[in-house]
């Protein structure tokens, strides 16, 4: 494609050679750049990308996209400068596959908690009613029934217009897609045309990286801000900040809620260990899916679904044979019937959610053992906050690794140890080693008394010193269960 046509759109400030010259491919790491490629020079908060502009020439570069034009330009090289080099890089991501998100219904689903579960279980819904979808996900990524590893929550730019044209020539009609804070405020989705915005709810995360809660909000409301008109903002009402995410979006504002007034509005009937009997606009339905936070879940879901033009009839039916994504709320049971529950629960809110939700499920006789961790390089804040609520909604807590990444367990494990009072120290046990906790969890355990093992859900790795070793919580539970 002509530099000329992948510049469509993006806000130039200088440009220096020709735009008449054939671009291959765009690339922001230097070292993945080949003969023809336009480089896009990114700032970052750990290196930068301008500093990277003449080894991408040397390379091949035919053009560089930067926001700090070098001290020499190289003769042959198209130079463009523009004030924000991460978001003219989405539009021209967006330019070079040929606009797939224009091309598919793409609805982005943003929240704390709940976003894996809401994507997830839209597209199987949709695939249920009979449709080809695809899938951006923490979990994975997957066009159909082709699955593609995934390893960031909303990959880079480029990389999401190329799986959009990837799903686009399979025929898929619908894309549900997860949108971290972080790709909102690092301009991942810039570009992408998306036909609906879902919020599902905000507690305190990843101030590592946003600093203040409120940056994360505001990193959050973005994604609403930036929706067109043309497309619907469904937020949950019953979430303070529910209202914020629509103050400034020319979407089509509608809302789900369980206590107050929405556009959809359910309530839970019943919630047992084996599912949950709700209705939902005064229709009852029972589901597969266990706990009130997935009776929200199942209201996005539904309400997505509806504003998108499906039948509500069928939607209903097609919900009810839903089951939970892959390590969300995941029971494991063993032979002499204790019951493990693995969950990705890895902030505060989304913990509290889980173990009241085992605490209403629970028989009074059947113990509650927690092990749960808290990730390194990650939001110190919440580690005290993880233990305390454990501690508070647990017969027994094991504190353990979950991702140490470059910091030391140890240093960890001593931050979420600040969070258990004096009073609830006696049932909690700190064991670093997240293999020998499960299995520790499991000795403490008598018959019927149920294991929460959270933190990790799906993931099948424990990533030390910049690492990633095998490690799947399911599997360790089941040995378990098994020795």
């Amino acid at each position: 494609m002509l530099l000329s046509d992948i510049l469509y759109k993006i806000s130039l400030q200088t440009v220096s050679g020709k735009t008449d010259i054939e671009i291959d491919s765009i690339e922001f790491d230097s070292r993945k750049v080949e003969k023809g490629y336009l480089f896009v020079a990114i700032p970052g908060t750990q290196v930068d990308g301008h500093d990277y502009i003449e080894k991408a020439i040397e390379k091949g570069a035919a053009a560089i996209l930067c926001e700090r034009l070098p001290e020499t330009l190289v003769e042959g090289v198209a130079y463009i400068q523009v004030e924000n080099a991460a978001k003219a890089m989405g539009f021209a991501a967006a330019n070079l596959f040929d606009q797939p998100s224009q091309q598919m219904q793409l609805v982005g689903v943003t929240g704390t908690n709940g976003k894996t579960s809401v994507a997830t279980l839209l597209f199987d819904l949709f695939r249920r009613l009979g449709y080809k979808c695809g899938l951006l996900s923490t979990v994975q990524n997957q066009v159909e029934d082709e699955v593609i590893p995934s390893t960031h929550t909303t990959p880079d730019s480029v990389s999401i217009n190329k799986l959009l044209k990837l799903m686009h020539s399979k025929g898929c009609s619908f894309v549900f897609m997860e949108v971290s804070s972080h790709a909102v405020a690092m301009e991942r989705i810039a570009g992408l045309h998306f036909a609906g915005g879902i919020f599902t709810n905000i507690t305190q995360d990843h101030l590592d990286f946003h600093e203040t809660f409120r940056n994360y909000i505001e990193a959050k409301k973005g994604f609403f801000d930036q929706l067109p008109k043309t497309a619907f903002a469904l937020t949950n009402s019953d979430d303070k900040n529910g209202k914020v995410m629509l103050q400034n979006t020319k979407a089509k504002r509608e809302s789900y809620t369980l206590k107050g007034v929405g556009t959809f509005k359910g309530k839970v009937l019943d919630c047992g260990l084996f599912g949950l009997q709700m209705t939902i606009n005064e229709q009852e339905v029972w589901f597969k899916l266990i706990g009130r936070f997935n009776a929200y879940n199942l209201l996005a879901v539904y309400g997505t679904a509806v504003l998108l033009g499906e039948d509500e009839e069928s939607i209903l039916t097609e919900l009810s044979q839903l089951t939970p994504p892959p390590g969300r709320f995941e029971q494991i049971h063993s032979k002499d019937g204790k019951v493990g529950i693995v969950d990705y629960a890895h902030t505060p809110d989304a913990l509290q959610n889980v173990l009241e939700t085992i605490q209403d499920l629970k028989e009074d006789i059947q113990q509650v053992i927690t092990v749960v961790g808290c990730g390194g390089n990650r939001d110190k804040g919440k580690r005290p906050m993880m233990a305390k609520i454990a501690a508070e909604f647990s017969d027994k807590v094991i504190l353990t690794s979950d991702n140490p990444r470059n910091e030391e367990p140890e240093a960890i494990l001593k931050d979420m140890q600040e969070g258990i009072s004096i009073t609830k120290k006696k049932k909690a046990l700190t064991i670093q080693d997240r293999k020998e906790a499960i299995k520790t969890a499991v000795m403490l355990a008598n018959e019927g008394d149920i294991i929460l093992v959270a933190g990790k859900g799906h993931e099948d790795y424990q990533e030390i010193k910049g690492v990633k070793h095998h490690f799947d919580d399911r599997e360790e539970l089941l040995k378990a269960f098994l020795a």
